[in-house]
């Protein structure tokens, strides 16, 4: 049997921090106050600690854990979209990511 490591995405982990801030959707928060309520929220728990608070909140109630990553999610790729990049003169490029940057990561038995 092969373990491997799951290794978040930074947008993940931006999500997690949402999802474990006091920011309400309810408030219909602002862009500035999605970053600061994201940045607040790691410095204070870490990524692992959002994603810790997260799995709490999953098994304490999911019925609504459901909605707010939802959310979180959504906000997230709203605040903290990347602008696609400029083609290259001359060069096509397939959608979807780029072989040569795909890694694995693997835990050992020992």
């Amino acid at each position: 049997m092969q373990l491997l490591m799951y290794r978040p995405t930074t947008s993940a982990v931006w999500a997690d921090a949402l999802f474990a801030s006091m920011l309400q959707s309810s408030d219909g928060p602002s862009a500035g106050q999605v970053r600061q309520a994201v940045a607040a929220a790691v410095r204070a728990y870490g990524g692992r600690g959002c994603a810790e608070r997260v799995a709490q909140e999953f098994g304490d109630h999911p019925e609504t854990a459901v909605a707010r990553m939802r959310w979180a999610r959504e906000v997230v790729g709203e605040v903290f979209a990347v602008p696609p990049r400029p083609e290259r003169h001359g060069r096509r490029r397939r959608p979807g990511p780029s072989i040569s940057g795909l890694r694995r990561w693997r835990a050992v038995r020992t």
